[in-house]
């Protein structure tokens, strides 16, 4: 057997180092594959399979790439999952003894994107890291592409671990998520995660997720001696979690990444709690169909002019505030543009010519930024003078504040301004980027070069006149340096001081000793003048890059001042109004609309609804209705209100006010989740359990057709029970939306207190129904489901077998007597088929019983089945004891 050869044994020693990795070894102009990432490689980015000699019998599979186009190729592996490890020659090749020696300089992975073009403009690319043990967990995640790194955690004895967990990562959508081995090894967790959030996860080094070595990973990344500065103290998931992202981006960044100099370490108290089901119902940021912003809160109120604020924007319909003065503040602000709309116009003005700060800064910070980086760095930085201007004289104190802490930066626009040419090539490696005033020794090799472009000229006129041969000209290539080419019918008025350098199919190329001794001068002064201007742009750059935290800070300042004025344009353009804040816990809408709805429909078209609820005799609201009639939509629409005010935001409404909720609870809608072995009854059971399980007395619940997946009886007696439940204000007592098609339900208004119910109207004509989209007291009668079934098109000949059916059934309903409800045990589930005379009879006998004392003031002959069943239930439980 033949040995390998010298690169194919160093390609195998990097690529053992590599092994989760695709290999893009660096060959002269091309980033080349081999063995099975070869075979990968050409399938999953349709290039050509060939083959390479290694030095063994058979050659080694190949694919190959230029290095110019990478980034395309690399773009497309990261979006199907996969990690890349660049490789490139780390020594001079004209110095190397040998083979030149290559390393991998950077491993790309889903959560370690910089590329702009490579990611959504107005969303984060989060890198996620999560600690787990039976105690509790800590979570980690970071923006590469932006430096923003935030931390918290949870304890066992605090939360439900899992349930927490997923209410971040709902919050977040991670591209991809690091763990320790005991979070992988469970199973049911990790594969739900993967399930769910679509992202790639791995375990990485367990001795990465020590304690000790996480806090000295932390302090060396953030230059401090203790981390009590940095609010985790006593926090220890949070910094095991921290630390071992931090050493996961060493490992795979093989650079400084210092534009990650702050760890914002928070608690889940700090914000809303929304889970990941709420997202999905309420639609915050994509759609439920399509995944599209389009159709969102987020699609309704984006107004942003940048890219920072566009992703802040969405980072605070994530995160809805708890904190009163915090909303406040905001809405103020914004109340502040609303009124003065030449402030909102002039400040997007400036605002537009504000590119991404934060990413542009990330680039700076890897040494990938080139002078046009730089050029749209220095165009963003100019507009900031004006826009502290602009704030500091509006007189509002909170726009004071802003512009006070805005670093204009006047030093760093300098700094680019006098440095760098105004329309700069692509390239850093070819010259033409500094200013020749900027540097003495670029300006005389740019003057030299071009004086010996200019004796260039003189001496082509010169050998045009002396030769006679008119067509005469001076060429240059990087192969052959200058020379002078002469078409074949002048080679006989060449002179003998011409020598001949290269035959062409139509013409001769010479050189003579005096052009040959110019070059030198020329291409010398350009080489030299190249491989300065190249130094010149990195002392550049790492002085801008030294300048880090500034430049960010200004950067999220921008972004929170385009965030309030897009909220204030949202406003003026829907006709929203500012909401009002309550301490006394009621929600107070008049005239409210559904944000995104509103937007899709004929203006005038959509039908506003007013909306009453507070923590006492408004509780719950049973609303019945028709399928279609907008149940949902009005639930919906009170949930976003309500959601809206707290991120800051004025509301689609009349008059609004609105107490402070901790958590929106939602259960709309019915799917299932075969992968999980759930039928569409199990997932919407477990999402009712999340719900009684987390659930306050300042949450609010949108609860629609609980129940519905099972059999009547069975979701009529769960339904009534989770309404029992969620009203009682010992058990939660929580403001609830609850719809639903069992009209039965409308009896408890009547029996709990704090039940509402209200009815979506509709108007009959003849066999028809018209849509009223209103909501007023009451309960309806019926659900107009076979009428619905006729407006969704549904054949004539089934509908009038519907109705045939319908009144069979009705027939028999009323010769039947009275079905009452009970989730008792099977001892009382068996009475539940009985006539009243047989319930009451049971109560005769158990007043005959022991337990007379307990029923002694019952008027047997009055009650209902329902109260019959209710009190032969617990008497059943007393009895136990007795």
């Amino acid at each position: 057997m033949l040995s390998l050869t010298p690169m194919m044994k160093q390609y195998l020693e990097i690529k053992e180092k590599y092994r989760d990795s695709i290999l893009f070894f660096r060959l002269g102009d091309f980033y080349e594959m081999f063995f099975e990432d070869a075979i990968t490689a050409s399938k999953e980015l349709e290039i050509a399979l060939t083959g390479r000699d290694c030095g063994q019998k058979e050659k080694a599979p190949m694919c190959g790439i230029p290095f110019h186009s990478a980034d395309t190729y690399i773009a497309k592996l990261i979006e199907k999952g996969y990690k890349v490890a660049i490789c490139e020659q780390v020594e001079d090749p004209s110095k190397a003894v040998g083979l030149v020696k290559r390393d991998v300089v950077r491993v790309i992975t889903p959560g370690t994107v910089i590329d702009p073009n490579m990611l959504d403009e107005k969303k984060n690319n989060y890198l996620c890291c999560i600690f787990l043990d039976e105690k509790g967990y800590g979570l980690a995640y970071v923006d590469v592409s932006t430096g923003d790194f935030f931390t918290t955690e949870g304890i066992l004895e605090n939360v439900d671990i899992i349930d927490a967990l997923f209410d971040e990562l709902g919050k977040i959508m991670p591209t991809e998520i690091i763990c320790n081995n005991f979070f992988y090894d469970n199973e049911i967790i990790s594969s739900k995660i993967r399930q769910r959030f679509e992202c790639m996860i791995n375990t990485y080094h367990e001795w990465t997720f020590d304690l000790g070595f996480a806090e000295e990973s932390i302090k060396r990344q953030l230059s401090v001696i203790s981390l009590d500065g940095l609010g985790m103290r006593d926090k220890n998931y949070s910094v095991i979690a921290s630390g071992a992202l931090i050493e996961y981006l060493r490992e795979t960044q093989k650079t400084s990444f210092y534009h990650i100099n702050k760890i914002n370490q928070y608690s889940s108290n700090n914000y809303m709690v929304l889970d990941v089901n709420t997202r999905r119902n309420l639609e915050l940021t994509e759609t439920i169909r399509g995944k599209t912003k389009k159709g969102s809160l987020l699609w309704v109120l984006d107004k942003t002019s940048t890219a920072m604020g566009g992703r802040l924007l969405k980072k605070w319909i994530e995160e809805p505030l708890l904190d009163k003065k915090s909303i406040e503040y905001r809405l103020s602000t914004v109340e502040y543009f609303v009124d003065n709309l030449i402030l909102i116009n002039d400040l997007r003005s400036l605002l537009k010519d504000v590119y991404d700060i934060e990413r542009l800064m990330s680039k700076v910070i890897y040494g990938t930024c080139n002078a046009r980086d730089l050029i749209a760095l220095k165009n963003s930085i100019k507009v900031f003078p004006q826009i502290k201007t602009f704030l500091k004289d509006t007189g509002c104190e909170e726009l004071i504040d802003i512009s006070y802490k805005l670093d204009g930066l006047e030093d760093i626009y300098d700094l680019i301004d006098k440095s760098i040419v105004d329309d700069p090539p692509f390239s850093v490696r070819e010259g033409g980027i500094i200013k020749k005033e900027y540097n003495f020794e670029i300006k005389s090799l740019r003057e030299a070069s071009v004086q010996g472009k200019e004796w260039l000229s003189k001496i082509e006129e010169q050998e045009r006149i002396k030769t006679g041969i008119k067509n005469l000209k001076i060429g240059f290539n990087k192969v052959f340096g200058y020379f002078i080419e002469v078409s074949k019918g002048n080679i006989k008025f060449v002179p003998d001081y011409f020598i001949r350098k290269q035959t062409l199919a139509n013409s001769e190329r010479y050189i003579t000793p005096e052009l040959k001794e110019m070059e030198d001068k020329i291409l010398g002064a350009e080489d030299k003048m190249v491989a300065l201007e190249y130094q010149v742009f990195v002392n550049i750059r790492d002085s801008i890059a030294a300048e880090v935290k500034r430049i960010q800070d200004s950067g999220k300042i921008i972004a929170k001042v385009d965030v309030l004025n897009s909220l204030a344009l949202s406003a003026l353009n829907n006709n929203y109004i500012k909401p009002k804040i309550n301490t006394n816990g009621f929600i107070n809408i008049k005239e409210g609309k559904h944000p995104v709805v509103e937007k899709v429909l004929e203006e005038g078209l959509f039908v506003p609804n007013d909306t009453y609820l507070n923590n006492d005799e408004s509780r719950v609201l049973v609303i019945t209705g028709p399928n279609m009639a907008g149940k949902s939509t009005y639930m919906r629409q009170v949930a976003l209100i309500v959601l809206m005010m707290q991120i800051g935001s004025f509301v689609p409404a009349e008059e609004a006010d609105i107490c402070i909720v901790d958590r929106i609870f939602t259960r709309i809608g019915a799917s299932d989740d075969l992968s999980q072995g759930q039928s569409t009854f199990m997932v919407e059971m477990s999402e009712v359990a999340n719900i009684l399980n987390n659930a306050t007395q300042n949450s609010l619940l949108i609860l629609d057709e609980i129940g519905r997946g099972t059999s009547t009886y069975d979701g009529l007696s769960i339904a009534w029970a989770v309404i029992e439940y969620i009203s009682n204000p010992k058990k939660i007592g929580a403001k609830t939306l609850f719809a639903t098609h069992y009209h039965e339900l409308t009896e408890l208004e009547n029996k709990l207190e704090g039940v509402l119910n209200y009815k979506i109207l509709v108007q009959e004509k003849g066999e028809d129904i018209i849509f009223l989209r209103k909501i007023k007291k009451g309960g309806a009668d019926r659900s107009y489901g076979i009428e619905v079934a006729k407006l969704a098109g549904v054949r004539g000949d089934v509908i009038n077998r519907a109705y045939e059916i319908l009144q069979d059934l009705e027939k028999r309903d009323e010769s039947k007597p009275e079905i009452a409800i009970s989730v008792s045990e099977k001892e009382i589930k068996e009475n539940i088929h009985k006539s009243n005379n047989d319930l009451q009879l049971d109560l005769f006998n158990i007043k005959k019983s022991n337990l007379i004392e307990k029923i002694k003031d019952i008027d047997v002959e009055k009650l209902t089945p329902i109260d019959a069943i209710n009190i032969l239930y617990n008497l059943h439980e007393e009895s136990k004891e007795i």
